[in-house]
């Protein structure tokens, strides 16, 4: 499977999960997870089975899986996350829900602006490396909150702005395209965050061996779908 800068290729992911086109909505695998372990599977299978989540949880066909009380007892000493997701704090955007999963398959980082901080990059680091998370997923959102203050400028008293700082250095790239400003950033930002990313020589190594995956999404608010940047 080729990569770019680490990352899977479009090409090859259009062909793994059936999208026709790069702004197409993830449809339905043609593989899932429901008798793997998710400590055995691998970054192929993990992607598509957040593909095949997704897609029930649009034709609202969730099978709710892993939330069972054997399921808590099952992961109650150990966890072995097969993905995990960097995602916006927005209360809109719950990893799981969207991608109909349960108690133990994601690691979970949510943070405003889904931006990449030495702490959100040792997470994702730990998660991969002593959790063995196959799949790193850096999901923006429509309408997002955070992206649209760096956009605007707008700069609360606090700590508020901080996040909006991390997320400027990805505007510069959209400032002469035409279309919505803000769905524009948001996508400009997920970019921007994978490249922060992969200045870590840790999960490029991984990459590198074929024992991870790292992809940008970007989620819709308006129907439940994620689709592939």
């Amino acid at each position: 499977m080729s990569r770019t800068n680490g990352y899977i290729g479009r090409r090859d992911f259009i062909k793994m999960a059936g999208i026709v086109a790069l702004s197409s909505p993830l449809l339905l695998g043609s593989a899932a997870l429901a008798q793997e372990s998710t400590s055995n599977i691998s970054p192929t299978l993990a992607l598509q089975e957040l593909v095949e989540g997704n897609s029930r949880f649009v034709q609202d066909k969730r099978r709710n899986p892993h939330q069972s009380r054997l399921r808590l007892a099952e992961i109650a000493t150990e966890q072995h996350p097969f993905a995990s997701i960097l995602c916006c704090a927005d209360s809109r955007v719950p990893a799981e829900m969207i991608f109909d999963a349960g108690l133990g398959d994601l690691f979970v980082v949510r943070i405003a602006g889904n931006v990449v901080s030495r702490r959100v990059m040792g997470s994702l680091e730990y998660s991969t490396k002593i959790l063995g998370s196959q799949l790193i997923v850096i999901l923006g959102h429509e309408r997002c909150g955070a992206v649209t203050a760096a956009v605007e400028g707008t700069i609360e008293d606090g700590e508020i702005g901080t996040f909006v700082e991390d997320i400027k250095p990805a505007l510069a790239r959209v400032k002469d395209l035409e279309g919505d400003r803000i769905n524009n950033a948001v996508i400009a930002n997920v970019q921007y965050q994978l490249e922060v990313l992969n200045k870590s020589k840790l999960l490029t190594d991984l990459v590198t061996q074929g024992k991870l995956q790292i992809v940008g999404g970007r989620y819709d608010l308006d129907t439940g779908e994620v689709t592939i940047i």
